[in-house]
């Protein structure tokens, strides 16, 4: 089974969730979310993610999204698959956007890991853009 885990400082990871539970429906039940909470200490939020690790099967592929690349959870996750022997299995990517995770949550079964990564990358960043109204758009508000 491939799983799509969520990883953040703060809430981040959990509404990020939330709001894809709204676009994937029964899918949400792999994709897993955890966030360093203000104030947590690596210990504790260590302690959490082996506790959402030991909840998958573990012969599991496992997505990895991370807020920052470098920050103190996602790294620590690292650390954590890389301690249970699954870092081979896993395929870490940083700058968690929404169009970012619902491509790997859509896409996650149906791609090989470089596959996934060339599109789930693709999106994230094609989806960041500027907001620009043209004339055309003023006059249909009216």
């Amino acid at each position: 089974m491939n799983y799509l885990i969520l990883v953040s400082h703060g809430r981040f990871s959990e509404g990020l969730k939330d709001a894809l539970s709204m676009f994937i429906g029964d899918e949400i039940k792999t994709v897993k979310a955890v966030g360093m909470h203000s104030g947590e200490d690596t210990a504790k939020f260590e302690e959490r993610f082996k506790a959402l690790l030991s909840e998958l099967e573990p012969d599991a592929n496992l997505i990895v999204l991370g807020d920052i690349i470098g920050g103190s959870p996602l790294t620590t996750a690292i650390n954590i698959i890389h301690q249970s022997g699954q870092l081979s299995k896993t395929t870490i990517l940083g700058g968690m956007n929404f169009p970012m995770a619902l491509n790997a949550a859509i896409l996650k079964d149906s791609l090989d890991p470089d596959n996934l990564t060339k599109a789930v990358l693709n999106e994230a960043t094609t989806a960041v853009k500027k907001f620009e109204l043209s004339a055309d758009d003023d006059d249909d508000e009216i």
